[in-house]
């Protein structure tokens, strides 16, 4: 709340001193230093002080209590009031005041802190004094001056543009000659307006607003303008008389909608800039006037919550376009309780509506009609065009399809058939894109490429800044207006065909880029392609004239599929490409493409069945029939992590080692630097870690050259670190697996969505080695949102399996056991067995643990023989500890001690220190139960060997069992 003390007064419907008319004139006008504060215009010796509109209102709550301590609270309360702002606001906006002050500059004080109190203007204040600079009617007639008998209504509050309206009245001020550029519907009448009145005390109330959209001639613009000034017009071209009369005159001219007659409007704006220096003109048009003296402000669309962003209600509420949603559907009787879950579909619908204000309260004011679901799904068609808006308005502004009929009738007939033939875009482009779309065959590039310059300068297209070129986009009710045009024109069709086929004829380019592993290449652009190349699948299936280019569409597409991690998309094309193969791609590059990008959809998002292997050994076929050697690496690193997946371990050298041989004769860097890492992954799983440490540290070394690498290249997410850490660890260096695995899940974790699950997975088992239950936790709980976020549903079995395993180690051992097996049959289903053996061993463990180790001894003897059947793997010496562990529970210590023996045996062959260690300690326990203290130098021995890690669990128990049995 506003201190008793201050003169200043907020706006009386919104309560914020931002968006009302009596801020303004309750204010005193002062001076101080050589500084002058009148309304909201800060001036320094004559000339304006650009400050944002939030400074300028801590400016003058600050110096009406000048001299006094206003408390933080006090400002916070005036300034944004209804809002919840932290504090780092406010001092983020006292340094600016501070800084345009020159504040400290010279000896000069103006505000200063109190620690633990708030604020205080400390230079003296003179008021109701004036600079020379500022001039005024006396207050008895500025008083009973009323904007609202002259200017038109301004809207009781204004969302989003709050900065707007401040820097575009100092431009005024310091430039005199503004055009408000920007597309039909954006609200640049609304920001006229409110500049307005703004502005109002600042010229005395010599404001005059012309709305010239009802103007049908030219001709007529120098009358009207003569007219609002009040001149008797005796001939046809009344400018001189209005350049005049306006000479030694200072006022603001507004001059609204002005595209449909900018010849005549350039040429008078010109000529009142260039000769009466005290008026200053600000013209609102979906174009530019062109003329000297003009600068041009484009109003961008209201900032809208990021698509596919996951905030919450509060969060999306935050920005402009959502926040003006909300209040407009409000207005319009619908008050909406926004969600966290509603929040999700906000942002469609903002997404859908570009931040255009006229789209925005046009759509809102049925948001209570049809709720905001329907309402998202509404806005895909046609349907918004119609939808009407306030009676008041003019004609052209009451729907969308008036907004831009009022547009296109302002165009020519090239500049219609350019505009209707880029429609076809789904998302931006290039001019080189555009020539190949709207261009037929036979027609002039020049007269497209002219047009085009147009449609922009029109605001009908819109640029995006690109680091590779400039991009161009139809905003949404735009696109759908011309899309209704080329349809009415006979012509979508063949459009539709160019633009499918330039589609694929850049995706294929593309793909050769993707190749190189260097970072300026152009693949890196392939990722704006997604929604046409949707687009144009999506037409080539359903219409007839797409049949020739279906196949070789979908191929080039998925590639782009899968760079994406759109799993689930890459696995549907290609099964309806492949379905329709035909002899002229059967074999070929294009089949080769589908069958390689389906096996490993398939992997990810469903299971890894004998089809997903079938895929990938026949686009292995025909990549080595072709002699396409990058595509024969790729494969045989698909097939690599396919075996993995499933636990056939006994198949994994042979294809890392041919991926060796390929990628050396291919002699990329990036390439051989993956091999290795395969090489080294394949040795760790099958249970040879000291070959598997080689390999992956030369991998490691060679990190710069895959990291590199960019979506699609042939050796891409290849990544030595993820194994490597389990590695450091089953060799016995606990402290550099954890320093190898930290950043995997931090900030370095894989970019590719797959590899960070990988990531995930291979690091939470490392923490459960360790012992770091809580570090687990929190991993599967990333792991089940990230990969739910992506549709990879077998990673979300394993999210369970690494929960429960905490939950068994924390003492809830039903919870636990429960969850495992749900998980564990979902694991097989999906034959992923490359967890499974871990969370089929805590299953025992649990089962043991309540009084049921029979049950579980079967359970785990059954996976033994499983994992022996397909030729061991490197979890193998502790599955042999743990059924030694339950052997031991059930009495048999005879069977307890062969198989730790055996675990004992294979963990030094495998040369894995820490697996070693642990059976070390079971074999104590169990000579302890057979009434000997026998083994305890083996014990000491491997603890020996042991150069750091003391400090986690394994090695602590390993500490106090010795000590204990010493004493």
């Amino acid at each position: 709340m506003n201190s008793p003390k201050s003169s200043i007064q907020p706006d009386a419907a919104t309560g914020s001193p931002h968006s009302g008319t009596g801020a303004g004139r309750d204010f005193d006008p002062v001076t101080f230093g050589p500084f002058s504060l009148r309304s909201r215009i800060l001036q320094k010796d004559g000339l304006p002080v650009k400050l944002g509109s939030r400074a300028i209102d801590i400016l003058r709550l600050l110096v009406d209590r000048a001299g006094e301590v206003v408390p933080k609270s006090d400002i916070l309360a005036y300034v944004w009031a209804g809002l919840a702002v932290e504090e780092i606001s406010l001092r983020v906006h006292i340094a600016e005041l501070r800084k345009a002050l020159g504040d400290g500059k010279d000896g000069a004080r103006y505000i200063t802190n109190i620690p633990s109190r708030g604020y205080c203007f400390v230079a003296p204040v003179r008021r109701g004094e004036r600079n020379s600079a500022l001039t005024e009617v006396p207050q008895t007639q500025a008083g009973a001056m009323d904007p609202s008998s002259t200017l038109p209504y301004r809207l009781d509050r204004m969302v989003g543009r709050e900065d707007v309206l401040a820097e575009l009245s100092a431009r005024l001020l310091s430039e005199r000659f503004v055009t408000l550029r920007g597309p039909g519907g954006i609200g640049k009448t609304t920001v006229a307006i409110a500049i307005a009145h703004k502005m109002w005390e600042e010229f005395e109330g010599k404001i005059h607003f012309l709305d010239l959209g009802p103007l049908k001639d030219g001709t007529l613009v120098a009358t009207t303008v003569a007219a609002a000034l009040g001149l008797v017009v005796h001939h046809a071209d009344p400018t001189e008389s209005i350049v005049s009369f306006l000479r030694d005159r200072r006022l603001l001219l507004v001059l609204d909608s002005c595209e449909h007659v900018i010849e005549d409007v350039a040429r008078l704006a010109e000529t009142i800039h260039r000769e009466a220096f005290g008026i200053s003109i600000l013209a609102t048009s979906r174009e530019s006037l062109l003329v000297q003296g003009e600068h041009i402000y484009e109003l961008v669309p209201l900032p809208g919550p990021p698509q596919g962003a996951r905030l919450s209600a509060g969060e999306v509420l935050s920005y402009p376009a959502a926040r003006l949603f909300a209040e407009r559907a409000a207005a319009a009787g619908h008050r909406l309780d926004i969600t966290d879950q509603d929040a999700e579909v906000l942002v469609d619908i903002c997404g859908k509506l570009d931040g255009i204000a006229l789209a925005i309260e046009l759509a809102a004011a049925r948001a209570g009609v049809y709720g905001l679901r329907e309402l998202a799904t509404l806005l895909d068609g046609r349907l918004k065009l119609e939808w009407r808006g306030r009676r008041t308005a003019p004609p052209r502004q009451q729907t969308l399809g008036a907004t831009l009929d009022w547009s296109f009738g302002l165009i020519g007939e090239a500049e219609r058939l350019v505009l209707q033939r880029l429609a076809i875009f789904a998302g931006s482009f290039t001019l080189q894109d555009a020539i190949a779309v709207a261009v037929e065959e036979g027609e002039p590039v020049e007269g497209a490429v002219d047009a085009l310059e147009q449609l922009v300068a029109k605001s009908l297209l819109s640029t995006q800044p690109s680091r590779l070129s400039r991009c161009y986009r139809l905003l949404d009710a735009t696109r759908a207006y011309a899309l209704h045009k080329l349809s009415e024109s006979g012509q979508v069709q063949d459009v539709a065909r160019r633009h499918a086929e330039h589609v694929h004829r850049s995706l294929e380019a593309g793909m050769a880029d993707s190749g190189s592993a260097d970072p300026k290449s152009p693949a890196l652009g392939r990722g704006s392609l997604l929604a046409d190349a949707r687009a144009a699948l999506q037409w080539s299936y359903a219409h007839v004239d797409g049949d020739e280019i279906r196949v070789p569409l979908a191929g080039s597409c998925a590639r782009l599929l899968i760079e994406l991690n759109l799993l689930n998309e890459a696995r549907i094309w290609s099964e309806r490409a492949l379905a329709v193969l035909d002899d002229r791609h059967r074999g070929g590059r294009w089949e080769l493409e589908l069958q390689a990008t389906l096996g490993h959809a398939f992997m990810f998002t469903e299971r890894n069945s004998e089809r997903a292997e079938a895929a990938l050994r026949r686009g292995l076929e025909i990549a080595a029939a072709i002699g396409d050697d990058a595509n024969t690496f790729r494969l045989l690193a698909r097939l690599n992590m396919f075996y993995r997946r499933t636990g056939d371990y006994r198949h994994l050298l042979p294809v890392a080692l041919e991926a060796e041989r390929v990628a050396r004769l291919i002699g990329d860097p990036a390439g051989i630097a993956g091999a290795k890492a395969l090489i080294g992954v394949s040795h760790h799983l099958v249970g040879n870690q000291t070959e598997a440490q080689l390999h992956l540290d030369e991998g490691v070394r060679n990190d710069a050259a895959l990291r590199g690498a960019q979506p699609g290249h042939f050796a891409y997410s290849r990544t030595p670190q993820i194994p490597l850490a389990r590695v450091l660890w089953l060799r016995g260096f606990p402290d550099r697996a954890v320093e190898c695995a930290r950043p995997l899940t931090g900030s370095g974790a894989p970019r590719d969505v797959v590899m960070h699950c990988i990531a995930l997975c291979w690091s939470a088992s490392l923490y459960g080695w360790i012992g770091d239950w809580t570090a687990i936790e929190a991993m599967a709980g990333r792991l089940e949102t990230h990969a739910g976020l992506h549709g990879l549903a077998p990673y979300q079995a394993v999210a369970a399996g690494f929960r429960a395993q905490t939950m068994i180690a924390g003492g809830d051992l039903r919870g636990g056991i429960e969850l495992l097996r749900v998980a564990l049959p979902r694991l097989h289903a999906d034959r992923y067995e490359l967890y499974a053996s871990a969370f089929v061993a805590d299953l025992s463990r649990g089962l043991a643990e309540l009084g049921q180790p029979s049950e579980g001894l079967a359970i785990l003897r059954e996976a033994i023989a499983r994992i022996e059947l397909a030729g061991g793997a490197f979890d193998m010496p502790e599955l042999l500890r743990v059924r030694a562990e339950l052997e031991l529970r059930h009495g048999d210590l005879d069977a307890a001690e062969a198989s730790l023996r055996s675990s004992a045996a294979l963990a030094d062959q495998q040369g894995a220190l820490s697996w070693r260690l642990r059976t070390d300690m079971s074999l104590v326990r169990l000579k302890r139960k057979q009434g000997t203290r026998s083994h305890l130098e083996e014990l000491a021995a491997t603890y020996a060997r042991f150069s750091e890690g003391f400090e986690t669990a394994d090695l602590k128990a390993a500490r106090l069992m010795l000590n204990s049995t010493l004493v």
